[in-house]
């Protein structure tokens, strides 16, 4: 189906990609405006992939007459003024921010619902600016099966700066242009959408933004589907698989894996007569029992000889330096196995300049492939940062959307997930439709983006989980000094950024392009920052080497001079972290008061991880905490041990090690990196 997908909501300004999807190359396509605002005089192309501006406010009806059919797209355009809520760094293409479908319609009564402030309804948002600050609002929507309908809430929420409350918010919703359901057979009134189960023939895509003063949330949406027995199911697409939240993820530098005087196979094969594929097999046992679940390669396709693997000259082939197919797919397998899965590093913004792609376009500009590739000049491609070996793409001509989604399927079928490379500088389009192809063949499939900084909006039907490019930050400049507390405010970000509590992130100290934190911050700092990738929400991720004190970024491995108490310690916390509920990615963080009794007041940071109601949520008892899973993490970044004293600490033992703590909780605990307490009543 060439349909372009789900429904956009944009600003006025904004410019939207628009593209047919599963592209036929030799087919064509026509793009028509078949509905828009009566002012509007906003026009398309003649082109198959094509760049819509809207310049009303207002519901616009794109038309794409293609090969299987004519399609609409619904775009929901909001005034210009909320264009700069979507905050996207200035690399990325802006105004792409989500999907779904227009036409909203006023709560009850009239103004903003039935008190909770989340369920107002409503069609045009034009306030002015709110002269006090704040941000883009949030939005999650939750679904409710009955016995004859499908009962759609949402849960619109300010930003947490912001004058705004949650009465103040509208939410648009739309349906998918894609379902048969039409807004006169669904119902919303009062903060819900009710879509009758005889109205649903197949399936009913409900979207939906929060609109406030300053911007649209980050959409988001509720899939119901019936089933060829008739069964309704209910699905949130935009969540993260539930594996992939609570993950821990082991980054594998492929070409320097094996280590220092290993040959290509490790220490576990004197001979060297194996692949790089086959040594990172034969530690597969040792990466399981540090209690990592998943494992990122670096990239494993055809490439121009650079160590990292990034410049691909072939979509379709393995490297011959690291093994066969045959040995990349018992890598994988032998993963399966033990429990782990696997992510394939997606590289789809650029080729390397040696593809024969490429060659062929620089020396001969009548050659079919000199659409393919962005020209800053006649013999220079387009690239980002100036780098001189890879040469970017042109998604605006379809052979090359066809080409990279076809090796999407060709990589999707033998591991979990992706982890995708520069996502920043590919169309959110195509990423879309990566993520719909994808999701509807294995909705537990991962898609993790590269995005630095992030951008909130690739929640919304792009990407399932997020580089914390934020959080690496602020571990960052922690460990160079500035107060510990920042790690938290890092985590805060997230909601001032505009994600939403559904979110999932990565959390990360270190990776290939990173100098390692341990030469940088010193190795005190680097024991509490890897406390704080298991001990703050989100999936930690260890980069080859950092559990063992790995100097040097991309050299080989020195396994031979590990740092056995380091290693003991990332164990430590991966264990904890699977045994604690209260570190789960899904439970609550809460900010506690604590004293440093003894040592630099500014290494030092604690905070409360909770399962359950929040100690600081207004709506919860008082003693709402202590009857659920509930710790105290203590992180110290400083040089020398610290005496902090904790209220909300109650528990008179270690749970990382398991070794009584030296003082009271009232008195100060002695912390010298990482410390884990029980924070329930008479916890132990």
């Amino acid at each position: 189906m060439h349909h372009p997908g789900p429904p956009r909501f944009v600003a006025v300004g904004d410019e939207v990609e628009l593209a047919p999807r599963d592209p036929d190359p030799a087919a064509t396509y026509a793009w028509t405006v078949a509905a828009a605002p009566a002012e509007s005089t906003a026009t398309l192309g003649d082109d198959a992939v094509e760049y819509f501006t809207p310049d009303e406010s207002g519901r616009y009806a794109l038309a794409l007459d293609a090969p299987d059919g004519r399609h609409e797209l619904t775009v929901r355009a909001f005034p210009g003024g909320l264009a700069s809520a979507s905050e996207s760094p200035d690399y990325a293409r802006s105004g792409d921010t989500a999907t779904t479908d227009d036409d909203t319609t006023p709560a009850a009564d009239g103004t903003s619902g039935d008190g909770d402030g989340s369920d107002r309804v409503d069609d045009e948002t034009d306030a002015p600016a709110d002269p006090d600050g704040g941000g883009r609002p949030r939005l999650t929507l939750s679904a409710t099966l009955t016995d004859d309908a499908v009962v759609v809430e949402t849960d619109a929420q300010p930003h947490p700066d912001g004058t705004e409350t949650a009465a103040d918010l509208d939410v648009t919703v739309l349906l998918d242009d894609r379902d048969d359901v039409t807004r006169e057979d669904v119902r919303i009134a009062d903060g819900t959408v009710t879509v009758p189960l005889d109205a649903l023939a197949d399936r009913a895509r409900v979207h939906a933004v929060a609109v406030g003063r300053h911007g649209y949330s980050v959409p988001d949406a509720v899939d119901i589907r019936r089933g060829e027995d008739g069964t309704v199911v209910v699905h949130r697409p935009y969540d993260p698989p539930a594996w992939a939240e609570d993950s821990v993820i082991y980054e594998v530098y492929v070409r320097t894996f094996p280590g220092q005087d290993s040959g290509a196979t490790g220490e576990s094969d004197a001979t060297g007569t194996g692949t790089v594929f086959d040594a990172i097999r034969e530690r597969l046992d040792y990466i399981e029992g540090l209690g990592v679940d998943t494992l990122w390669l670096t990239p494993v396709l055809e490439n121009d000889d650079a160590p990292h693997g990034y410049n691909v000259t072939d979509f379709f082939a393995l490297a011959d330096d690291l093994g066969t197919r045959e040995d990349y797919e018992r890598l994988v397998d032998a993963a399966h196995e033990r429990g782990m899965r696997v992510l394939f590093d997606l590289v789809c913004n650029h080729s390397a300049r040696a593809h024969p792609y490429f060659q062929a376009a620089v020396s001969d500009p009548s050659s079919e492939y000199r659409e393919w590739y962005e020209w800053r000049g006649p013999a220079e491609p387009e690239t980002y940062f100036d780098w001189e070996l890879i040469a970017n793409f042109d998604f605006s001509h379809l052979p090359v959307r066809r080409h990279l989604l076809d090796a999407v399927d060709e990589w999707a079928p033998l591991v979990d997930g992706f982890r995708c490379d520069m996502a920043w500088a590919v169309p959110d389009s195509f990423w879309r439709e990566v993520h719909d192809r994808l999701k509807a063949r294995d909705a537990d499939f991962l898609l993790l983006d590269e995005t630095i900084p992030y951008i909130p909006d690739y929640q919304a039907g792009l990407f399932d989980m997020h580089f914390d490019s934020t959080t690496y930050a602020a571990l960052r400049r922690v460990g160079n000094g500035e107060p510990a507390e920042a790690v938290l405010d890092a985590v805060d970000d997230r909601a001032r950024s505009g994600f939403p509590d559904h979110a999932g992130f990565m959390l990360y100290a270190e990776n290939h392009d990173e100098t390692r934190y341990l030469v940088e911050c010193g190795r005190p700092a680097a024991e509490a920052a890897l406390g704080a990738l298991f001990t703050l929400p989100g999936a930690p991720m260890v980069y080859a080497g950092q559990e063992f004190g790995q100097r040097g970024r991309r050299d080989d491995l020195a396994w031979a001079h590990a740092d056995e108490s380091l290693r003991e310690h990332v164990r430590r916390l991966t264990a904890l972290r699977r045994e604690q509920p209260a570190l789960s990615a899904g439970a609550a963080l809460d900010r506690v008061d604590y004293d440093v009794r003894e040592g630099w007041d500014d290494r030092v940071v604690a905070f409360r991880r909770a399962v359950g109601a929040s100690a600081d949520d207004p709506d919860s008892e008082g003693d709402a905490v202590a009857s659920d899973d509930t710790v105290v993490v203590v992180l110290n970044f400083g040089a020398e041990p610290a005496t902090v004293a904790v209220d909300a600490a109650t528990g008179k033992t270690d749970l990382l090690t398991g070794e009584p703590l030296h003082g009271s909780a009232s008195d100060g605990l002695r912390v010298e990196s990482v410390a884990v307490v029980d924070a329930r009543s008479g916890g132990r």
